[in-house]
């Protein structure tokens, strides 16, 4: 890459989002262990506070599971609407550097800063004032990540997590990827980690050490991926204007499941993250789509249409969690979950007002 070409991307990721919105405006919670989401026996936590982080809490856990791992967890319910209004504030700022904004959901973003909008020295102060602008005008604060494609940026956003940024400046990508364990890479999960540490790949060292053909015969297309990963190369531009056919979250849990609450408290989790765009963008969707990807890595789906549109989340989880029911009992252990909603309508929603996220 000559210096002309060498894009400026920061990756910005705020921190603990949903739960830190609810800790801005609830003095009583700031240093406790938060958990968003509804403490009922099928219910879910959808985000996750640092301090609850420590005792193993995450997102798309079961909140039986979340009390177990720390009693003193507090549970709060989530509230859409203020996080939407937050994210919008969030963009307005982005949008003072950049107009090529990627949204990846309500609390990250892509931006390329190549040309310098501002007439900041570096990509680096770039970031700086970006996050502390964030901070002063919501109360938040933003972790982000510099470099010259988003992948390594999105690496570097997780470096100095919270509130931290971190630069891979131009000719040390592949060296900064050899050093970290693959379970860092994205579009490694856990059940893919586990088989590349099965074949001895544990860094990114190990990993750049394979040939495209040995990547290929045991990972298939994502071979390539990961081929061009461990050497830091990743020609994706950012775009802010590309016209989404489908909204879609999946998890890839930490060890195959066979019990219903796990794997409907998934379900639930990524239903709320589909929603979540759903509410920030003004879309709607009329096909939801269930995907299970089983122990074995055969991949089992389900589909349906709703008569009209699906204009809340209420419907949309009880959609996805009917159709994931119509696979039990489970032939044997799930690895991984996802919803989609497609068949996308950008007519207006309803002027009634968007419903509660309800997970319990």
């Amino acid at each position: 890459m000559t210096e002309t070409a060498v894009r400026k991307i920061i990756h910005v990721d705020m921190d603990a989002f949903y739960a830190s919105v609810e800790q801005r405006d609830d003095p009583a919670l700031r240093g406790r262990p938060v958990a968003v989401g509804y403490p009922a026996k099928r219910g879910v936590v959808a985000a996750a506070s640092y301090e609850a982080r420590e005792f193993g809490v995450r997102s798309a856990m079961p909140s039986t599971t979340a009390m177990r791992k720390c009693p003193d967890l507090v549970f709060t319910p989530p509230r859409f609407e203020v996080y939407k209004a937050v994210s919008r504030q969030i963009h307005a700022v982005f949008a003072d550097y950049t107009p090529l904004i990627e949204p990846l959901s309500l609390d990250e973003a892509y931006l390329d800063v190549t040309e310098n909008l501002r007439g900041l020295a570096t990509a680096s102060e770039t970031a700086q004032d970006i996050r502390r602008r964030i901070l002063d005008e919501t109360g938040l604060t933003a972790s982000a990540g510099i470099s010259y494609n988003k992948f390594l940026a999105k690496l570097a956003s997780d470096q100095m997590k919270p509130d931290g940024q971190f630069v891979v400046p131009p000719g040390r990508g592949e060296a900064f990827a050899e050093t970290l364990p693959v379970t860092r890479f994205h579009g490694v999960g856990p059940v893919t980690a586990k088989r590349m540490h099965d074949l001895g790949i544990h860094t990114g060292a190990d990993l750049k050490a394979q040939t495209l053909e040995f990547l290929q015969r045991h990972f298939g297309s994502s071979g390539r991926w990961y081929y061009d990963i461990a050497r830091g190369i990743d020609h994706r531009p950012v775009r802010p204007d590309r016209e989404r056919k489908s909204s879609g979250s999946e998890t890839t849990f930490a060890e195959d499941l066979t019990d219903p609450v796990g794997i409907e408290a998934g379900v639930k989790a990524m239903a709320a993250d589909v929603w979540a765009w759903c509410a920030q963008t003004g879309v709607r969707g009329r096909t939801v789509t269930v995907k299970v990807k089983w122990a074995d890595f055969r991949q089992a789906t389900r589909s349906r249409s709703v008569q009209g549109r699906v204009d809340d989340l209420e419907t949309l989880s009880a959609v996805a969690l009917d159709l994931v029911r119509s696979l039990y009992p489970p032939r044997m252990g799930v690895r991984l979950v996802g919803v989609t909603l497609s068949n996308l309508d950008r007519s207006p929603a309803p002027s009634a007002g968007e419903p509660q996220l309800a997970l319990g």
